[in-house]
């Protein structure tokens, strides 16, 4: 029963994926974002409240695919609102409040005899977003890819203002790309060389870190020990994950962390699985670098992700490539405990081997250290060029590298 659930909520995920990251992409961001965060409220209520199995199961999944609408649109905004520069911290302070979240979570079990209350205690704070509705602007990036650039420019003057930061007059010479706008579609993403190395690498990186994350997640329920600790430890051991982002994406790259960490989640799975019994606190270390490892490679392949897009695509594109972590989120619990019956240690064999070969794959893909979000798909395919430092500028109009960057960083 539990694989079943987990599945279903995985494939909401999946479902939102498609439905909700086309339609932030069509109708804003900030838009989608609030109806996901009223239907995940809503949603969880009733899911608390299940007269039967039946009912349970479908706003169970619904309850996936407002969540799925609620995390794509939230980190998408959040990328294209600030600065090449600080790009990388505002996607890992994401990935450390998730981090806290499942610290968190033991504790509000522990302290909540029924699933029903646990339910409630993570679905009402969804209503309390609302209020995001005051608070956070539509992305201005999106807004100029619309051809709505005086909206746009206008919340850039009030970003200015609230943080004291004088909007430079080529500010307004902002144009829309000379690019049709269009809505987006699958063949955008693999129509063109670049794009289509990057599409497919992504979709395999987020199924390899969603099947060996969650599984290593899953898999402290069937080896035995107290659940509560194990949760929480293997919570704590993901910080230090984003300490060592912090400290080498923008020294190494992209690329290397990202494929490093892949491969040492993989072979501390590999190890794990043919380590001896009889020396648990070895067993114990090593899965908890395969934890530390898939936790980084999970953590860099959001940050990657959206910047290997262009605005007219980004949140279509994100929520496409992650949809694939939905998949296999939804597969996790299956090959988990139906391997595990065969024999405990085989599931750990198939996440390193995953993991492994993901690790060679991320290499394949254009460093962005440095650069400026893409806009359009042309800027995609300079990626890794020499070209490269031009990504992002526009075609009609030459304005300064500040075009870009929101008016706080400055």
């Amino acid at each position: 029963m539990l694989d079943l659930t987990q599945a279903i909520l995985n494939l909401g995920f999946l479902t939102g994926a498609f439905t909700l990251g086309y339609a932030a992409d069509r109708y804003g961001r900030i838009v989608v974002y609030l109806i996901s965060c009223f239907g995940v409220g809503i949603t969880g209520v009733v899911v608390a409240f299940a007269p039967n199995f039946p009912v349970f199961v479908v706003f169970r999944f619904l309850q996936g695919v407002f969540g799925k609408g609620t995390w794509i649109t939230c980190y998408v905004i959040v990328t294209e609102i600030v600065g090449s520069k600080q790009r990388r911290i505002v996607g890992i302070v994401i990935q450390m409040f998730f981090t806290l979240g499942i610290i968190i979570l033991p504790g509000i079990a522990y302290f909540i005899p029924n699933w029903q209350g646990i339910q409630l205690a993570i679905t009402l704070p969804n209503f309390l977003f609302l209020l995001y509705y005051w608070v956070v602007p539509e992305s201005p990036r999106w807004l100029i890819t619309r051809k709505k650039g005086d909206k746009a420019l206008k919340i850039l003057r009030s970003i200015a203002k609230c943080n004291g930061k004088y909007l430079s007059p080529s500010y307004s010479e902002i144009t829309v790309t000379d690019e049709e706008v269009s809505n987006p579609s699958f063949l955008d993403l693999v129509r063109t060389p670049q794009m289509r190395k990057c599409t497919l690498i992504l979709m395999f990186a987020w199924f390899t870190s969603a099947v060996v994350y969650q599984g290593l997640v899953m898999r402290l329920g069937i080896i035995g020990g107290n659940l509560y600790i194990d949760f929480f430890i293997s919570g704590v051991v993901e910080l230090p994950g984003a300490l060592l982002i912090l400290l080498t994406i923008e020294r190494l790259g992209r690329r290397l962390p990202f494929a490093a960490s892949n491969i040492v989640a993989g072979v501390a799975c590999l190890v794990t699985a043919f380590l001896p019994e009889g020396i648990p606190w070895l067993r114990t270390t090593v899965a908890t670098l395969g934890r530390l490892g898939i936790t980084i490679a999970f953590e860099i392949v959001y940050l990657v992700n959206s910047e290997l897009y262009p605005t007219t695509l980004r949140n279509f594109g994100v929520s496409l490539c992650s949809g694939l972590c939905d998949f296999g989120g939804i597969i996790a619990p299956f090959l988990l405990f139906r391997l595990a019956a065969v024999w405990l240690e085989l599931p750990l064999i198939i996440f390193g081997i995953l993991a492994s070969v993901c690790g060679a794959l991320v290499m394949l893909l254009p460093e962005t250290k440095g650069i400026a979000l893409p806009e359009t798909v042309d800027d995609v395919e300079k990626l890794g060029s020499p070209r490269s430092y031009k990504c992002g500028r526009r075609k009609k109009t030459q304005v300064s590298r500040s075009h870009h960057e929101a008016p706080s960083q400055r």
